[in-house]
C-alpha cells in the first residue's frame, strides 16, 4: 500500500461547537462526568485539592498547568493507573456511577497519551479489533472499517503501523479508544508531537468523535491552542 502523507482531506470537519441546550438538559440530569478531588498528593507534595469538576454529556473540559501541576496524575487517578507512591482522596462518577473503587477495565473510561502506543506486531486492522468486544467477526469488522473511515484513514486496515507518519498513528491510536466504546474519554498532551496544522486536525477529529457519541473528554495541556470550549478550562497552579 502507498501511504500518502498527511494533508487535510478535501472536506473539513467543522470546528467543535458544543451544544449548550443539549448539555443543560443532561446535565440538569445528572453530569455525565463528576470529578471530585479532595487531595492528590505525592510524598513531600500536594499536587492537587478541593478541585470539584461537574460536566454533561458531550462536553470537552481543559485541564491548562505547568508540568508538574498534577495534571497527568489526575488523569491517572480518575482512570484507576494512578502510581503506588501517589494518593488520591476524591470521588469519580461517571453517569451516575462512582468508578473510583472500581478496577481500571470496569470503569469505561478511555486514556489517551502523546504517545500513540500501537501494538508493533499488529496491523492498523489488528490494533483497532482488539479494542472491540467479543462478537460475531462481521460486525466487529464493520466497526472496524466505520472506525478508519471515520478518523479519515479508510483503506488503511492491512498497514504496518511502522509505515504511518505521526498524524496517521495518533488518528489509528483515537480510533482504538473510541471503538473500546468509552463512557469518558481523557486525553494526556495527545497532540503535542504533532505540528500545528495536525493538532488542528486532530482537535476536529476529537471535538467531532465527543460530540457525535455524546460522550465526555478531559483534555490536559498546556498550549492554550488546544482548548476546544473556552467556557470549560481549569488552570491548575504551578508547583
Amino acid at each position: 500500500m502507498s501511504i500518502a502523507p498527511d494533508t487535510p482531506a478535501a472536506h473539513h470537519l467543522p470546528a467543535y461547537k458544543p451544544d449548550d441546550t443539549l448539555m443543560t438538559r443532561a446535565f440538569e440530569a445528572a453530569p455525565a462526568l463528576h470529578l471530585q478531588v479532595q487531595t492528590l498528593r505525592r510524598p513531600g507534595a500536594t499536587l492537587l485539592q478541593d478541585l470539584d469538576i461537574a460536566l454533561p454529556a458531550g462536553a470537552v473540559h481543559t485541564l491548562m498547568g505547568a508540568s508538574g501541576s498534577g495534571k497527568s496524575s489526575l488523569l491517572a487517578a480518575v482512570c484507576g493507573t494512578l502510581a503506588p507512591a501517589m494518593h488520591f482522596e476524591g470521588a469519580v462518577h461517571v453517569l451516575g456511577r462512582r468508578v473510583d473503587h472500581l478496577p481500571t477495565r470496569a470503569r469505561r473510561i478511555a486514556l489517551l497519551y502523546q504517545d500513540d502506543l500501537l501494538f508493533a506486531h499488529m496491523t492498523v486492522r489488528e490494533n483497532l479489533l482488539f479494542a472491540i468486544a467479543a462478537g460475531p467477526q462481521a460486525a466487529r469488522e464493520a466497526q472496524m472499517t466505520q472506525a478508519l473511515e471515520e478518523v479519515e484513514l479508510g483503506g488503511f486496515a492491512h498497514a504496518d503501523p511502522a509505515s504511518l507518519s505521526g498524524g496517521q498513528r495518533a488518528r489509528v491510536a483515537l480510533a482504538r479508544a473510541l471503538l473500546s466504546q468509552p463512557q469518558a474519554l481523557m486525553l494526556d498532551e495527545p497532540f503535542a508531537k504533532l505540528d500545528a496544522a495536525l493538532r488542528q486536525r486532530m482537535r476536529a477529529l476529537v471535538g467531532c468523535a465527543v460530540a457525535r457519541r455524546g460522550i465526555t473528554a478531559l483534555v490536559v495541556t498546556h498550549d492554550p491552542a488546544d482548548i476546544l470550549d473556552a467556557q470549560r478550562v481549569t488552570h491548575l497552579a504551578a508547583p
